[in-house]
């Protein structure tokens, strides 16, 4: 993988900053496995950038992520402690540019300031609301995820409850719509049709 060449070829303290696709982050290969192993504990693996879908068209549409880290132990060095202790997560949803293959350009710079101003600012001990649009996660979260890097791994959502109007007040609006302020004598009398269904469904629930 072109990126284990990067960390090959970096120097010790060395840092870089790779566009990978997404499927980099989460893939179950061997391959991929070990190379998050080797970001996280022979790297200090800063940040995982998600990029929306759409950054690079019209030429790819493919999800892509940003990794930011710096080389503190070699392929062959002995590691007496994994060399991350946290990676801060940002999930960018704008970059300045319509997503689409026009690519047009859109008012202010999307997220990318946003991001700058957050990653120099990030703190471990303040920066654990996985609800929030970035945050940081420790290193022992991740390693008990199989080093999975893909941020909908931790980022926790809130659903918020939504209140539904009863059945049966929505089928008094249906019969309405259907036929008007009638008397319910002459509604008994429907045999047949929409109206007819209407009034069974209501008899139903109510």
């Amino acid at each position: 993988m072109f990126v284990e060449n990067i960390y090959r070829l970096l120097k010790k303290g060395g840092t870089a900053c790779v566009i990978v696709p997404q499927g980099v982050l989460f893939g179950s290969g061997k391959a991929f496995k070990e190379l998050r192993q080797t970001l996280v504990e022979r790297c200090d693996l800063k940040a995982v950038i998600t990029l929306p879908s759409g950054v690079f068209k019209p030429y790819a549409g493919v999800s892509t992520a940003i990794l930011l880290f710096s080389k503190v132990f070699g392929p062959g060095d002995k590691i007496s402690k994994p060399a991350t202790d946290y990676v801060w997560f940002y999930e960018m949803s704008s970059d300045g540019y319509s997503l689409d293959d026009k690519r047009n350009k859109l008012e202010g710079y999307g997220d990318l300031q946003d991001i700058i101003q957050k990653y120099h600012s990030r703190d471990e001990a303040s920066d654990t609301d996985r609800t929030a649009k970035c945050f940081m996660v420790p290193r022992i979260d991740i390693e008990a995820e199989n080093y999975d890097l893909s941020l909908s791994r931790y980022k926790e959502e809130i659903f918020e409850e939504v209140q539904y109007e009863q059945p049966e007040a929505i089928l008094e609006r249906l019969i309405q719509a259907e036929v008007g302020n009638v008397d319910k004598k002459v509604l008994n009398k429907v045999q047949s049709g929409i109206l007819y269904e209407l009034l069974e469904l209501k008899g139903m629930i109510v």
